[in-house]
C-alpha cells in the first residue's frame, strides 16, 4: 500500500453491523398499522336544510316580515297613546298625523291600535288553524293507511263527505249559535273544514312506508302500531307536514279575514282585520287610509307566506324547479367564467411569436 493511497474505512462494516441488530432486535414486533385517517363530520340533514333555506333570500325576506308583523302587533301598542277601544271624540276620521299615527275611523278610535289589535287575531287565528288542521290531516291519513280495512273504509268515507260540504256557507249557518262564544270556536270551525286533502295525501305516504323495512321491522318486534305511526312514520314526511302547516297558516288568515268580511267570523267588541276591512270598505275612496293600511298588513302576510312555503320546499326538496333553477343557473355562471378565464390566458402560439 501506498503512503498516498487513503486507509480502509469501518463506516460501511459498522453500518452493516447496525442494520443486523436493528433487524433482531424488531424480528417479533408486529408492523405498526396505518395512521388513521380523520373522521369526516357528517352534516345532518336538519343542518343541510336550514343550509339551503337560509340561501333563498326571498324566504329569509318572507320570515322577516311574519317576525316584524308580530313585533308590531304585540309590541307595537304598548308604544301607542290610545287603546283600540278608546274614542277620541275631537278626532273623527282624522288623517294619519303625528297624534294619531295612522288616522281614526268614523268612530275616532286610533287606527294603529285598531290593526295592530286585529293583527294579533288574526295572527293567532291562523297559526292555531294552520297546527290543528295539520295534525288531525297527518294522524287521521296514517291511522287509515296504517290499520286499513274497515278503519281505512271509515275515515276515507268521512274525508270524502267533508270535501264534498260547502264549508263557507256551513261556517256562516253555525257562526250565529255561537255569537256570544269565544273565538276559539271559530278556530275550531275553520280547521274542522281545512285538513282533508292533507290527510289524503298523508294516507298515500303512508301505504308507501308502511311496506319498509324499518316499519316491518319494528312491527316485528312488536312496538304498538300508534307508536310505530309517530315514531317511524310521520316523521319521514316532516318535509311534507312542515310546509302544510306555513301553507294552512297562510289560507287560515285569508279564510278568517274573509268571513269576518261578511260578518260570519270575529265579533264585536273584538276585531280582526277582515272586520276592519268591512268597516271601511266604503271609505276606501275618500279616507284611503282606513282601508289601505289593514288591507296591506294582510297582503304582507300572504306575501310572506308564500315566500316562506317556497323557501320550505326548495329545501327539503333539492330536487324541485326552485332548487333545479339556482342550480343551474350557479353552473352556467361558473361555465362562463371558466370560458372567460381561457379566452383571456395567451396561446402559446401568440407568446412565442411575440418572443
Amino acid at each position: 500500500m501506498s503512503a498516498n493511497q487513503p486507509a480502509p474505512s469501518n463506516t460501511s462494516a459498522a453500518g452493516g453491523e447496525a442494520v443486523t441488530a436493528l433487524a433482531t432486535a424488531t424480528a417479533g414486533v408486529p408492523p405498526l398499522p396505518p395512521p388513521a385517517k380523520p373522521a369526516v363530520k357528517r352534516t345532518s340533514r336538519g343542518r343541510l336544510t336550514l343550509r339551503r333555506f337560509t340561501r333563498n333570500r326571498l324566504a329569509l325576506v318572507g320570515v322577516g316580515i311574519i317576525v316584524l308583523l308580530f313585533v308590531a302587533a304585540y309590541v307595537g301598542p304598548m308604544f301607542s297613546k290610545y287603546d283600540y277601544k278608546f274614542h277620541d271624540y275631537m278626532a273623527f276620521t282624522a288623517p294619519p298625523g303625528g297624534d294619531h299615527w295612522w288616522g281614526t275611523n268614523q268612530g275616532g278610535q286610533d287606527l294603529f291600535a285598531l290593526t295592530m289589535r286585529g293583527l294579533q287575531k288574526s295572527l293567532v287565528i291562523g297559526l292555531l288553524v294552520g297546527v290543528i288542521s295539520t295534525l288531525v290531516a297527518a294522524v287521521v291519513g296514517a291511522f287509515a293507511a296504517y290499520y286499513g280495512g274497515w278503519m281505512d273504509k271509515t275515515l276515507t268515507w268521512g274525508v270524502d263527505l267533508l270535501l264534498v260540504l260547502p264549508s263557507f256557507l256551513i261556517i256562516a249557518v253555525l257562526s250565529p249559535i255561537f255569537r256570544n262564544s269565544s273565538w276559539l270556536i271559530f278556530v275550531v270551525l275553520l280547521a274542522a273544514f281545512s285538513w282533508m286533502i292533507t290527510a289524503r295525501v298523508v294516507r298515500s305516504m303512508t301505504m308507501t312506508l308502511k311496506d319498509r323495512e324499518f316499519v316491518k321491522a319494528a312491527k316485528y318486534m312488536g312496538v304498538p302500531g300508534p307508536v310505530i305511526i309517530f315514531r317511524h312514520i310521520l316523521p319521514n314526511m316532516a318535509s311534507l307536514l312542515i310546509i302544510d302547516t306555513v301553507i294552512q297558516i297562510g289560507a287560515a288568515v285569508i279564510g278568517e279575514s274573509g268571513l269576518s268580511f261578511f260578518g260570519f267570523g270575529v265579533q264585536a267588541p273584538d276585531v280582526s282585520l277582515g272586520t276592519i276591512i268591512a268597516e271601511n270598505t266604503t271609505n276606501a275612496p275618500t279616507f284611503q287610509w282606513l282601508f289601505y293600511f289593514p288591507a296591506g298588513c294582510l297582503v304582507l302576510i300572504g306575501v310572506a307566506v308564500s315566500f316562506i312555503g317556497d323557501g320550505l320546499r326548495d329545501a327539503f326538496d333539492p330536487n324541485s324547479s326552485g332548487a333545479r333553477s339556482k342550480g343551474k343557473r350557479r353552473k352556467a355562471l361558473a361555465e362562463a367564467g371558466e370560458a372567460h378565464r381561457k379566452a383571456s390566458m395567451p396561446k402559446s402560439n401568440d407568446v412565442l411569436s411575440a418572443s
